[in-house]
């Protein structure tokens, strides 16, 4: 299968209380079904749909291991990451899907 847009993505909820770190080989389509809760678990449950962070990348295999590297990170280090290019925590969703 060949990997369409692989990155790796941070969604929280409406409060930006908590975060979830995911990779895709789908790239906004997988956050665009996180947003319409067809990925059962964690993001459904606590209503995750506001992407704060996107981050490309060059293959699924890239994306996997950028993931695995942010999930082992302080909140705090996650939250620095975040604020970097989005300080006012904005959902970037409708930005990236426009410029795709």
């Amino acid at each position: 299968m060949e990997d369409k847009d692989p990155g790796v993505y941070i969604l929280t909820n409406k409060v930006n209380t908590v975060l979830y770190t995911g990779a895709t080989g789908i790239g906004l389509e997988r956050v665009w079904q996180h947003k319409q809760k067809l990925v059962p678990g964690f993001t459904k449950k606590y209503n995750l749909e506001k992407l704060v962070y996107y981050e490309p990348c060059e293959t699924i295999e890239e994306a996997f291991e950028r993931e695995r590297q942010i999930k082992n990170w302080k909140r705090q280090w996650k939250i620095d990451l975040i604020e970097k290019d989005n300080p006012e925590w904005k959902d970037l969703y409708d930005d990236l899907v426009k410029r795709s």
